[in-house]
Protein backbone atom coordinates (compact mmCIF):
# COMPACT_ATOMS: atom_id res chain seq x y z
CA UNK A 1 0.00 0.00 0.00
CA UNK A 2 1.29 3.39 -1.09
CA UNK A 3 2.52 5.69 2.16
CA UNK A 4 2.60 9.29 0.66
CA UNK A 5 0.19 11.49 -0.80
CA UNK A 6 -1.90 10.70 -3.98
CA UNK A 7 -1.79 13.07 -7.34
CA UNK A 8 -6.07 13.31 -6.43
CA UNK A 9 -5.46 15.04 -2.90
CA UNK A 10 -2.76 17.55 -4.40
CA UNK A 11 -5.51 18.21 -6.49
CA UNK A 12 -8.17 18.49 -4.20
CA UNK A 13 -5.57 21.23 -1.85
CA UNK A 14 -4.92 23.27 -5.02
CA UNK A 15 -8.93 22.96 -5.65
CA UNK A 16 -10.11 24.00 -2.70
CA UNK A 17 -7.37 25.40 -0.28
CA UNK A 18 -5.78 27.47 -2.66
CA UNK A 19 -3.64 29.18 0.52
CA UNK A 20 -1.77 26.16 1.28
CA UNK A 21 0.16 26.51 -1.89
CA UNK A 22 1.30 29.85 -1.68
CA UNK A 23 3.53 31.59 0.93
CA UNK A 24 2.47 31.03 4.20
CA UNK A 25 2.13 34.85 4.69
CA UNK A 26 -0.38 34.97 2.34
CA UNK A 27 -3.93 34.22 2.76
CA UNK A 28 -7.15 33.86 0.56
CA UNK A 29 -9.55 35.87 2.53
CA UNK A 30 -8.21 39.57 2.00
CA UNK A 31 -10.30 40.86 4.81
CA UNK A 32 -8.74 38.12 7.15
CA UNK A 33 -6.73 39.85 10.37
CA UNK A 34 -3.26 39.49 10.37
CA UNK A 35 -3.39 36.68 13.17
CA UNK A 36 -4.96 33.78 10.44
CA UNK A 37 -2.59 34.72 7.83
CA UNK A 38 -0.24 32.21 8.97
CA UNK A 39 -0.67 28.61 9.10
CA UNK A 40 -0.77 27.43 13.00
CA UNK A 41 1.53 25.17 14.49
CA UNK A 42 1.51 24.30 18.01
CA UNK A 43 5.31 25.26 18.26
CA UNK A 44 4.27 28.83 17.59
CA UNK A 45 0.76 28.87 18.28
CA UNK A 46 0.66 26.90 21.23
CA UNK A 47 -2.31 25.24 23.41
CA UNK A 48 -5.60 26.13 21.36
CA UNK A 49 -8.56 28.05 23.11
CA UNK A 50 -12.39 28.73 22.25
CA UNK A 51 -12.70 32.98 22.61
CA UNK A 52 -16.76 33.32 21.46
CA UNK A 53 -17.15 31.13 18.45
CA UNK A 54 -13.19 31.23 17.42
CA UNK A 55 -10.32 29.26 17.78
CA UNK A 56 -7.96 31.01 19.37
CA UNK A 57 -3.97 30.36 20.30
CA UNK A 58 -2.11 30.65 23.15
CA UNK A 59 -2.02 34.58 22.54
CA UNK A 60 -5.14 35.20 21.92
CA UNK A 61 -4.93 34.76 17.81
CA UNK A 62 -7.57 33.74 15.92
CA UNK A 63 -6.63 29.93 14.43
CA UNK A 64 -8.07 28.54 11.70
CA UNK A 65 -7.03 24.54 10.85
CA UNK A 66 -6.92 23.02 7.72
CA UNK A 67 -5.70 19.61 7.34
CA UNK A 68 -7.51 15.87 6.76
CA UNK A 69 -8.90 12.86 8.30
CA UNK A 70 -7.49 9.54 8.03
CA UNK A 71 -10.43 6.63 7.29
CA UNK A 72 -10.81 3.71 9.65
CA UNK A 73 -7.92 3.21 11.50
CA UNK A 74 -8.52 -0.40 11.51
CA UNK A 75 -9.34 -0.85 8.01
CA UNK A 76 -5.92 1.52 6.75
CA UNK A 77 -3.31 1.41 9.30
CA UNK A 78 -0.64 1.87 6.72
CA UNK A 79 -1.72 5.38 6.25
CA UNK A 80 -0.66 6.48 9.96
CA UNK A 81 3.14 6.83 8.80
CA UNK A 82 5.58 9.84 8.89
CA UNK A 83 6.31 9.95 5.62
CA UNK A 84 2.78 10.43 4.90
CA UNK A 85 2.44 13.10 7.62
CA UNK A 86 5.66 14.31 6.97
CA UNK A 87 4.73 15.14 3.23
CA UNK A 88 1.05 16.57 4.46
CA UNK A 89 2.76 19.22 6.79
CA UNK A 90 5.81 19.95 4.99
CA UNK A 91 4.53 20.13 1.27
CA UNK A 92 1.12 21.36 1.18
CA UNK A 93 1.04 23.30 5.23
CA UNK A 94 -1.79 20.82 6.81
CA UNK A 95 -1.77 21.68 9.67
CA UNK A 96 -4.40 18.99 11.55
CA UNK A 97 -4.51 15.42 11.27
CA UNK A 98 -8.24 13.67 12.79
CA UNK A 99 -7.04 10.16 13.69
CA UNK A 100 -10.68 8.14 13.28
CA UNK A 101 -11.47 5.65 15.60
CA UNK A 102 -14.55 3.52 14.34
CA UNK A 103 -16.24 1.99 16.59
CA UNK A 104 -19.23 -0.26 15.85
CA UNK A 105 -18.02 -1.20 11.91
CA UNK A 106 -16.06 -4.36 11.26
CA UNK A 107 -12.99 -3.92 13.76
CA UNK A 108 -14.25 -1.23 15.37
CA UNK A 109 -13.11 -0.58 18.98
CA UNK A 110 -16.48 -1.54 20.34
CA UNK A 111 -16.95 -5.04 18.74
CA UNK A 112 -14.75 -6.62 17.22
CA UNK A 113 -11.55 -4.63 16.67
CA UNK A 114 -8.24 -5.40 18.64
CA UNK A 115 -8.22 -2.49 20.79
CA UNK A 116 -4.51 -2.62 21.71
CA UNK A 117 -3.54 -2.39 18.02
CA UNK A 118 -6.27 0.47 17.55
CA UNK A 119 -4.48 2.42 20.43
CA UNK A 120 -0.90 1.85 19.29
CA UNK A 121 -2.06 3.23 15.87
CA UNK A 122 -3.79 6.42 17.08
CA UNK A 123 -0.06 6.08 19.89
CA UNK A 124 2.02 6.57 16.21
CA UNK A 125 -0.74 9.07 14.79
CA UNK A 126 -0.25 11.39 18.05
CA UNK A 127 3.58 10.62 18.01
CA UNK A 128 3.95 11.40 14.10
CA UNK A 129 1.70 14.97 13.83
CA UNK A 130 3.63 15.86 16.96
CA UNK A 131 6.93 15.58 15.59
CA UNK A 132 5.41 17.25 12.59
CA UNK A 133 4.37 20.07 14.57
CA UNK A 134 0.88 19.46 13.41
CA UNK A 135 -2.40 19.24 16.22
CA UNK A 136 -4.16 16.04 16.00
CA UNK A 137 -7.82 15.02 16.97
CA UNK A 138 -8.26 11.88 18.37
CA UNK A 139 -11.92 11.25 16.97
CA UNK A 140 -14.01 8.40 18.59
CA UNK A 141 -16.13 7.84 14.99
CA UNK A 142 -19.75 6.57 15.91
CA UNK A 143 -21.61 5.94 13.08
CA UNK A 144 -23.66 2.98 12.33
CA UNK A 145 -24.16 2.56 16.02
CA UNK A 146 -26.32 5.87 15.58
CA UNK A 147 -26.36 7.04 19.34
CA UNK A 148 -23.51 7.85 21.27
CA UNK A 149 -25.02 6.51 24.48
CA UNK A 150 -24.73 2.57 23.19
CA UNK A 151 -21.50 2.50 23.81
CA UNK A 152 -21.31 5.18 26.72
CA UNK A 153 -19.26 3.28 29.26
CA UNK A 154 -16.05 2.15 26.86
CA UNK A 155 -16.08 6.19 25.42
CA UNK A 156 -15.71 6.98 28.89
CA UNK A 157 -13.01 4.39 29.17
CA UNK A 158 -11.49 5.60 25.74
CA UNK A 159 -11.29 9.28 26.86
CA UNK A 160 -10.29 9.09 30.17
CA UNK A 161 -6.92 7.16 29.01
CA UNK A 162 -6.65 9.35 25.91
CA UNK A 163 -6.71 12.85 27.88
CA UNK A 164 -4.62 10.93 30.46
CA UNK A 165 -1.90 9.84 27.86
CA UNK A 166 -1.55 13.10 26.00
CA UNK A 167 -1.88 15.64 29.19
CA UNK A 168 0.95 16.63 28.80
CA UNK A 169 0.42 17.82 25.31
CA UNK A 170 -0.35 21.33 23.69
CA UNK A 171 -1.89 19.62 20.27
CA UNK A 172 -4.20 17.15 21.42
CA UNK A 173 -7.97 18.06 20.65
CA UNK A 174 -10.99 15.61 21.62
CA UNK A 175 -13.89 14.28 19.47
CA UNK A 176 -16.10 12.70 21.07
CA UNK A 177 -19.19 11.80 18.64
CA UNK A 178 -18.22 11.85 15.07
CA UNK A 179 -21.99 11.60 13.54
CA UNK A 180 -25.13 11.04 15.59
CA UNK A 181 -27.85 9.93 13.10
CA UNK A 182 -30.73 8.09 12.76
CA UNK A 183 -33.34 8.80 15.70
CA UNK A 184 -30.47 10.34 18.03
CA UNK A 185 -31.86 13.60 19.11
CA UNK A 186 -29.42 16.59 20.76
CA UNK A 187 -30.85 15.90 24.05
CA UNK A 188 -29.27 12.68 23.53
CA UNK A 189 -26.28 13.81 22.46
CA UNK A 190 -25.97 16.76 25.14
CA UNK A 191 -26.84 14.16 27.81
CA UNK A 192 -23.50 11.34 26.42
CA UNK A 193 -21.28 14.76 25.99
CA UNK A 194 -22.09 16.17 29.77
CA UNK A 195 -21.03 12.91 31.05
CA UNK A 196 -17.56 12.63 28.68
CA UNK A 197 -16.02 16.09 28.65
CA UNK A 198 -15.91 16.25 32.79
CA UNK A 199 -13.70 12.42 32.11
CA UNK A 200 -11.32 14.58 29.91
CA UNK A 201 -11.27 17.80 31.91
CA UNK A 202 -10.26 16.21 34.59
CA UNK A 203 -6.92 14.82 33.15
CA UNK A 204 -6.86 17.82 30.11
CA UNK A 205 -8.58 20.91 31.65
CA UNK A 206 -8.00 23.12 28.62
CA UNK A 207 -8.08 20.72 26.07
CA UNK A 208 -10.65 22.11 22.84
CA UNK A 209 -13.05 18.81 22.53
CA UNK A 210 -15.31 18.32 19.68
CA UNK A 211 -18.96 17.77 20.43
CA UNK A 212 -21.14 15.95 17.59
CA UNK A 213 -24.74 17.20 16.37
CA UNK A 214 -27.65 15.35 14.58
CA UNK A 215 -28.17 14.27 11.41
CA UNK A 216 -24.72 13.37 10.97
CA UNK A 217 -23.29 16.38 11.93
CA UNK A 218 -25.15 19.20 10.36
CA UNK A 219 -27.64 20.19 13.21
CA UNK A 220 -25.70 22.79 14.52
CA UNK A 221 -28.69 25.07 14.91
CA UNK A 222 -30.02 22.98 17.74
CA UNK A 223 -27.04 23.37 19.50
CA UNK A 224 -26.85 27.03 19.10
CA UNK A 225 -30.29 26.97 20.50
CA UNK A 226 -29.50 25.12 23.18
CA UNK A 227 -25.36 24.98 24.00
CA UNK A 228 -23.95 23.14 26.94
CA UNK A 229 -23.33 25.75 29.45
CA UNK A 230 -21.20 24.10 32.32
CA UNK A 231 -17.48 23.94 30.66
CA UNK A 232 -15.50 26.06 27.96
CA UNK A 233 -13.41 25.46 24.85
CA UNK A 234 -16.00 23.23 23.50
CA UNK A 235 -16.63 23.67 19.58
CA UNK A 236 -19.54 21.82 17.70
CA UNK A 237 -18.89 19.80 14.45
CA UNK A 238 -20.17 20.16 11.55
CA UNK A 239 -19.97 18.13 8.13
CA UNK A 240 -20.78 18.23 4.57
CA UNK A 241 -20.28 16.56 1.13
CA UNK A 242 -20.32 19.51 -1.36
CA UNK A 243 -22.41 17.60 -4.07
CA UNK A 244 -25.06 16.83 -1.21
CA UNK A 245 -25.00 19.60 1.18
CA UNK A 246 -25.35 23.08 -0.79
CA UNK A 247 -27.04 26.46 0.24
CA UNK A 248 -29.15 25.41 2.77
CA UNK A 249 -27.01 23.80 4.70
CA UNK A 250 -24.34 26.52 4.54
CA UNK A 251 -27.31 28.94 5.65
CA UNK A 252 -27.45 26.69 8.60
CA UNK A 253 -24.04 27.21 9.34
CA UNK A 254 -24.21 30.73 8.66
CA UNK A 255 -27.05 31.58 10.96
CA UNK A 256 -25.60 28.97 13.67
CA UNK A 257 -22.30 30.66 13.63
CA UNK A 258 -24.25 34.44 13.73
CA UNK A 259 -25.91 33.02 16.84
CA UNK A 260 -22.39 32.92 18.34
CA UNK A 261 -21.93 29.23 18.43
CA UNK A 262 -17.90 27.87 18.22
CA UNK A 263 -18.30 25.20 14.62
CA UNK A 264 -15.48 23.06 13.57
CA UNK A 265 -16.10 21.28 10.27
CA UNK A 266 -14.64 17.90 11.19
CA UNK A 267 -15.44 15.99 8.15
CA UNK A 268 -16.16 16.85 4.46
CA UNK A 269 -15.50 16.06 1.17
CA UNK A 270 -16.05 17.47 -2.24
CA UNK A 271 -18.42 14.61 -3.70
CA UNK A 272 -21.81 13.61 -2.86
CA UNK A 273 -22.70 12.44 0.81
CA UNK A 274 -21.99 8.33 -0.11
CA UNK A 275 -18.37 9.33 -0.35
CA UNK A 276 -18.41 8.74 -4.41
CA UNK A 277 -20.08 10.77 -7.68
CA UNK A 278 -18.32 13.89 -9.55
CA UNK A 279 -16.68 16.26 -7.54
CA UNK A 280 -18.67 19.80 -7.15
CA UNK A 281 -15.56 21.94 -7.03
CA UNK A 282 -17.79 24.92 -7.71
CA UNK A 283 -19.92 24.09 -4.26
CA UNK A 284 -16.64 23.59 -2.99
CA UNK A 285 -15.33 27.04 -3.46
CA UNK A 286 -18.64 28.39 -2.06
CA UNK A 287 -18.15 26.26 1.38
CA UNK A 288 -14.71 27.10 1.76
CA UNK A 289 -15.71 30.89 0.81
CA UNK A 290 -17.78 30.60 3.69
CA UNK A 291 -15.61 29.07 5.76
CA UNK A 292 -12.69 31.32 5.42
CA UNK A 293 -14.96 34.50 5.67
CA UNK A 294 -15.96 32.95 9.64
CA UNK A 295 -12.02 31.19 9.24
CA UNK A 296 -13.77 28.17 10.53
CA UNK A 297 -11.69 24.91 10.97
CA UNK A 298 -12.21 22.19 8.31
CA UNK A 299 -10.77 18.77 7.72
CA UNK A 300 -10.92 17.12 4.55
CA UNK A 301 -12.04 13.19 4.20
CA UNK A 302 -10.55 11.15 4.06
CA UNK A 303 -6.41 9.50 3.87
CA UNK A 304 -6.47 5.88 2.37
CA UNK A 305 -6.72 4.25 -1.18
CA UNK A 306 -10.68 3.14 -0.86
CA UNK A 307 -12.03 3.14 -4.60
CA UNK A 308 -14.44 5.91 -3.74
CA UNK A 309 -14.37 9.44 -4.75
CA UNK A 310 -13.76 10.89 -1.17
CA UNK A 311 -10.55 8.53 -1.03
CA UNK A 312 -7.37 11.09 -1.29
Amino acid sequence: MKSHVSLFLLFLLLAVFPAFHADASQSTDADAPASVKSIACPSVNGALHVDGRQLTDEHGNAVQLKGISTHGLAWFPDYVNQKAFHQLRQEWNVNVIRLAMYTTESGGYCTDGEQGHLKSLIDQGVSYASSEDMYVIIDWHILSDQDPNQYKEQALAFFAEMSEKYADHNNVLYEICNEPNGSTTWNDVKSYAEQVIPVIRSNAPDAVILVGTPNWSQYVDQAAADPITDYDNLMYTLHFYAATHKEDLRNTLQTALDQGLPVFVSEYSICDASGNGALDIGQADAWMQLLDQYQVSCVNWSLCNKRESAAS
